[in-house]
């Protein structure tokens, strides 16, 4: 039910199938308390694991597994894609998810709905049919985006790209309600902390060494630490920084493997848009948060690794728009960092393409969006 507070009340919609939707929610808040301060209040609310029906409720746990599957992850993917498909699909799951949703509505009574995951999208605007709350999807996805995106019945759609909103116009939106905004991404990329080479003053990296940024996603996954011994038995002149996120048996392998290279390895990070500043090459998997951070922070992009479905995309608009390439095998990996350190021009080419890629004003401009909404339902 809406609420009679004088100050509105959002409540987010996300879960951690994977790191995207939270870190993209956080965003999002931040925006709002930076630039709208004391004009909202915020709730998150992670759907799966507080209110989804058995096995529903497991999917956060086993998201990471499910990764190191990709086949049969890309199969579920493109069998639950499409207008009928998925609209089949949400139909035979509403009667058992009925109830679930219903106890999200009445514990969490708000103002506007605000999802960044697409599965819950279609079952809670089944459920507001009788209930005046507005509801907004910000779409996290870059490219491939699911149909459980879309929906005619969500008062405003914010995707990252034009070919995420065309997709919304093939399903039927009006124009009027799918905007492109870019990522949500956090407003440090837009105002960095300090100047680069002061960052690597502070984190001890060498000044005369092009340093490589190695990101595995907020779950470790990916061949990071092939890749990883790839680049160190090339005997390249480089640092690496690794990332390992939350996967502690990848960050304790590569802490005590013998290496050549310099390199420092880290675990999960609340600083990544200063480990990025203070970069000059990333590698990464080809999530959506990771590559849009890289177009703000001005970085050439190597794509090592993807989630099949959703991240395929990703890769095509990376290698086309020219901002970076697409090396599946550690070797990939070590022939794109030689060719980019024995020609720093074309490193630096594919660098500003990258930065003119960047949306560094997303966040801020989907905050906007929420004030206005807030401040006018009937929008």
């Amino acid at each position: 039910m809406p609420r009679n507070n004088k100050v509105p009340h959002i409540v987010f919609l996300f879960s951690d199938t994977g790191g995207g939707h939270r870190s993209a929610a956080q965003a999002i808040i931040e925006a709002l308390e930076i630039y709208y301060p004391n004009q909202v209040t915020t709730k998150m609310v992670d759907f799966f694991v507080e209110y989804a029906p058995p096995p529903f409720d497991l999917a956060p746990a086993t998201y990471a597994q499910m990764g190191q599957v990709p086949e049969l992850w890309k199969l579920g993917y493109k069998l639950s894609d499409g207008k009928r498909r998925s609209k089949f699909i949400q139909e035979v799951l509403w009667p058992y998810i009925r109830k679930s949703t219903a106890n999200l509505l009445k514990e969490h009574p708000c103002d506007l709905f605000l999802s960044v995951h697409p599965i819950v999208n279609t079952p809670i605007l089944h459920a507001l049919e009788e209930i005046p709350i507005p509801y907004m999807i910000v779409i996290t996805d870059m490219v491939t985006t699911h149909a459980f995106w879309y929906s005619k019945r969500a008062n405003l759609t914010l995707t990252p790209t034009e070919e995420a909103r065309e997709r919304g116009l093939e399903f039927g939106l009006n124009p009027d309600k799918i905007k492109v905004v870019g990522q949500p991404i956090a407003d440090q990329f837009r105002r960095p902390s300090a100047s680069k080479n002061e960052l690597r003053k502070k984190f001890g990296w060498p000044e005369d060494l092009p340093v490589v940024l190695m990101v595995s996603g907020g779950e470790g996954m990916g061949p990071i630490e092939e890749t990883v011994r790839a680049v160190d038995g090339a005997g390249l002149d480089l640092m690496m920084v690794v990332i390992a996120g939350r996967n502690q048996s990848l960050k304790q392998n590569l802490e005590d493997a013998v290496l050549q290279t310099p390199n420092e390895v880290l675990g999960f990070v609340e600083n990544m848009p200063d480990l990025m500043n203070a970069a000059d090459i990333i590698v990464t998997k080809a999530g959506p948060g990771t590559i849009s951070e890289a177009f703000v922070a001005g970085l050439p992009i190597i794509l090592y690794s993807r989630m099949p479905g959703q991240e395929d995309g990703n890769i095509d608009y990376v290698v086309d728009k020219g901002s970076g390439v697409w090396a599946p095998r550690p070797m990939d990996v070590v022939e794109t960092l030689r060719l980019w350190l024995e020609d720093p021009s074309e490193r630096q080419r594919v660098a500003a393409v990258s930065k003119s890629l960047s949306r560094p004003d997303a966040s801020m401009d989907i905050a906007g969006e929420i004030i206005k909404i807030v401040n006018n339902p009937q929008i």
